[in-house]
């Protein structure tokens, strides 16, 4: 990567459209996000869907390739869909390169017997249905600590609270991160707070927001916001990769998740979805590349944070003895 103190940041095509006499107006300083991760540094990376050992062969490979960071992976379909030998060999694989893994947690209601999440309004979405299905997500998380997982993605908001607890109590180990997904991700400020008390380490948030909307999280809290630079399709297939300068400027600390917009969906994945999987898995990689190339002509890939740096730092939470 390029020493960003040796090239003035710049914005996309200013140098032309200054001279057209188009140029955009000054950045306002107080826009930007006064927050880093602790130990330094305003972004991380992460890759996405990444569903089992043979797809993170892949995302490792490539990501060697083609010179991609990577500080982050994490999968979709659940720890119920791996088995103890493939969570093992996921959990050695990316320990040996100082990367952090994260996989979902248990059963959720777009996979329930219920049928509201099947209406058009949705119904409870992602939640898990009903005390069978908390279990699950607390079984879940206590099998994939025990093999050596750290992070652990979750959506359900009593889920989260209950692994947060579980946490606090020494049921999980203290440095497991609870990492919310992007499909119950909040859109303003006082429910991404809310996130945070419950006990989430880092949150996503929905591709759509806005810049401001950044600005205005950022004014009331400092947990690590995951966003998609590149959005699936059912989140909405947002490609904002001329924006990620000013996504970092404004929603620092910020994860960078390199995910795939015009892609069939993968989860749960099984090996009738290998072949899919796998090309998936090194197009995202691609892409993460293609992200990374514009930060570097921009001037603006500086302040990643270091390389194996994983903890949030202190966040706010609610008192569990109350």
């Amino acid at each position: 990567m390029t020493d960003a103190s040796a090239t003035a940041p710049r914005r996309p095509g200013e140098q032309t459209l200054t001279a057209l006499g188009l140029s955009a107006p000054a950045l306002d300083p107080a826009d930007a996000s006064p927050h880093t991760f602790p130990g330094g540094g305003r972004w991380r990376t992460e890759v996405p869907s990444c569903e089992g050992p043979e797809a993170l062969a892949v995302v490792l490979k490539e990501a060697s390739r083609l010179d991609v960071p990577i500080h982050r992976i994490s999968q979709g379909s659940g720890v119920w869909m791996l088995t103890d030998a493939e969570i093992t060999e996921m959990v050695e694989a990316t320990a040996e390169r100082d990367i952090e893994l994260c996989l979902f947690t248990g059963p959720r209601g777009t996979w329930d017997i219920g049928g509201s999440t099947r209406t058009d309004s949705g119904g409870a979405g992602l939640r898990a249905r009903g005390h069978d299905a908390v279990a699950g997500c607390v079984e879940d998380a206590v099998r994939a600590t025990e093999l050596g997982v750290k992070c652990l993605l979750v959506a359900d908001e009593g889920v989260l609270w209950t692994l947060h607890r579980a946490r606090a109590a020494g049921l999980l180990p203290a440095d497991t991160t609870l990492k919310l997904s992007a499909l119950v991700g909040p859109v303003n400020p006082a429910s991404y707070a809310v996130y945070e008390h419950l006990g989430a380490d880092s949150i996503n948030v929905p591709s759509d927001l806005t810049l401001d909307h950044l600005t205005e999280i950022r004014r009331i809290s400092a947990t690590p916001m995951d966003m998609y630079i590149e959005a699936p399709d059912d989140l909405g297939g947002y490609v904002r990769m001329y924006e990620v300068a000013e996504l970092i400027r404004r929603g620092a600390p910020l994860y960078l998740k390199f995910g795939l917009s015009k892609a069939p969906g993968i989860y749960p994945y099984g090996h009738h979805l290998r072949e899919l999987t796998l090309a998936t898995a090194k197009e995202r990689v691609r892409r993460g590349r293609l992200a990374l190339d514009l930060l570097a002509r921009h001037g603006a890939d500086g302040d990643m944070a270091p390389l194996g740096s994983r903890l949030p730092g202190d966040l706010i939470r609610f008192d569990i003895s109350s």
